[in-house]
């Protein structure tokens, strides 16, 4: 069993990025800083892990020639937490988007999708300002470039906000849109790709996936090449990935029986007790799947500021009462969450391969 990575909130995590891109810290806590004076970009490349890269350095030799380190994602290691954590510098505990599928009025609200079982499009019923109710980019009016298609979803609404979106149709407008706007004078860029998180998702960690980091990294050459002298970049990720291959473990019914429902993701399962149940559910998640995954109560996470310093009682409602986290390569299954495809790339949990990313930087 390898040791929990848990977030760095104290100086070293994705929620000390935008601070540093809008000039409000010098970034100190950060093993990469932009460059004093030029204008700056952070590029999120959702889905590349420290591990993964730092395994395939060799087909990735223009993001092996940047200079930096790992930091931290947050807890969970999942997108719609950790986008929301670098565009608006919160925690999850004080943004409120505390995991992929949480519990909203009574119902799993789906983040990404924005919707519930009974309410597929569920903007109307659960508005995401509501629900989020900080301003990303610190409530400044900063210009992103994102995929044009998520223009009009709720979780665009709820964690980019208020900025200028440029939209994108494929790699190469990305390119195109993001040195247009810095040689017509933008100062500061907000720009996400998620391809390597997509292929990921759908292939493992194999063949696939190393063609799509080889793209990127041209991806990425290109970009440098296009985008003004003295602009100051810093390439970031919102989790890091664990191949699963098709490994999906049902709970076992001597744990099922004191839980009404699930919540969560395949690598962090959160488990609702029955009414004064959660030490029992606790007791049988550990006797029978603690050989695979760290068992841990809420209050245990609370008491050790996984998810940041404190939590008011309206989001830790959103939160399930007993969490299954697997340090095996193996998700946990739930008949309620499901896509439109099966999963072999997963994250979630807190292992490093998930929690660390890098933070990278270069200067044209």
């Amino acid at each position: 069993m390898e040791a929990l990575t848990l977030p760095n909130f104290d100086g070293g995590c994705v929620t000390d990025l935008m601070p540093a891109l809008l000039g409000k810290t010098a970034g100190e806590s950060l093993p990469a800083s932009f460059t004093p004076g030029g204008a700056r970009l952070l590029l999120v490349i959702d889905g590349l892990g420290w591990v993964q890269l730092g395994e395939r350095r060799d087909i990735a030799p223009t993001l092996a020639a940047m200079t930096g380190g790992p930091i931290t994602t947050v807890a969970p290691s999942t997108t719609a937490s950790a986008l929301t954590s670098i565009t608006t510098g919160l925690t999850p505990s004080e943004h409120g988007i505390v995991g992929y599928r949480m519990i909203v009025d009574d119902q799993v609200l789906n983040s990404l999708r924005w919707g519930t079982e009974t309410t597929p499009d569920a903007r109307s019923v659960i508005p995401p300002a509501l629900l989020q109710p900080y301003p990303p980019f610190l409530g400044e009016e900063l210009t992103l470039v994102t995929k044009a298609e998520f223009r009009r979803s709720g979780f665009t609404e709820a964690h980019l906000r208020g900025g200028r979106m440029v939209g994108y149709r494929t790699p190469a407008l990305l390119v195109h849109e993001t040195a247009r706007l810095l040689h017509e004078g933008e100062r500061a860029l907000y720009v996400y790709y998620d391809g390597i998180d997509k292929v990921a998702h759908e292939y493992g960690l194999g063949s696939a996936y190393d063609a799509e980091l080889a793209f990127v990294d041209r991806l990425v050459a290109d970009l440098l090449m296009a985008i003004p002298s003295g602009t100051s970049v810093i390439l970031t990720a919102d989790h890091g990935q664990v191949d699963c291959g098709r490994r999906l473990v049902p709970i076992g019914d001597d744990v099922l029986a004191h839980s009404v429902r699930l919540s969560g993701e395949g690598r962090f399962r959160w488990m609702h007790a029955s009414p004064g149940q959660q030490t029992q559910l606790a007791e049988a998640a550990e006797s029978v799947h603690g050989e695979s995954a760290w068992v841990r109560t809420i209050d245990q996470m609370l008491d050790e500021h996984w998810f940041g310093k404190t939590m008011d009682d309206d989001i830790r409602a959103r939160l399930g009462d007993v969490a299954l986290l697997p340090f095996d390569r193996i998700a946990f299954e739930d008949p309620h969450d499901s896509g439109p495809f099966d999963l072999v790339g997963r994250h979630g949990s807190v292992t490093a391969a998930e929690m660390l990313v890098p933070c990278i930087s270069a200067t044209t």
